[in-house]
């Protein structure tokens, strides 16, 4: 089975280079990748990991709006009748990881997680959600 992933940049951050470098590198992983663009709204980035029926949302979010936005994200997905997981990337600080967990965000990833470790964990969670 073919991983469908959502990528999105939400809120105001403008910083998409590593976002770019993600989605080719999780695309030549063998998944398939839809990347909504800079500046999406939570209820944006719900309403298309729905329509395009994604396995997994991933958020990339440098700027330091991850405790406001993610759990935004979470609940939007939620409020549509989505369990699909959500995942965060960026720079979150050790402290903050828990508090994500505790809003439901599934999994995080800082500055220089692997490919491999990302693609493992993403394979595992919807894994997970399936059975």
């Amino acid at each position: 089975m073919t991983l469908r992933v959502l990528v999105a940049k939400v809120g105001l951050d403008g910083h998409d280079r590593g976002v770019n470098v993600i989605t080719r590198l999780l695309r030549d992983a063998g998944m398939e990748v839809i990347y909504t663009g800079l500046f999406q709204s939570p209820e944006s980035v719900a309403r298309s990991a729905v329509d395009e029926d994604v396995d997994v949302v991933g958020l990339s979010i440098l700027s330091g709006a991850h405790m406001t936005l993610a759990p935004l994200v979470v609940s939007a997905l939620r409020e549509q009748g989505s369990t699909v997981p959500v995942v965060v990337g960026g720079i979150i600080p050790d402290s903050d990881v828990e508090g994500l967990y505790n809003a439901g965000v599934a999994a995080t990833f800082g500055p220089g997680t692997s490919l491999e470790e990302i693609v493992s964990t993403l394979e595992h969670l919807t894994d997970s959600a399936q059975h």
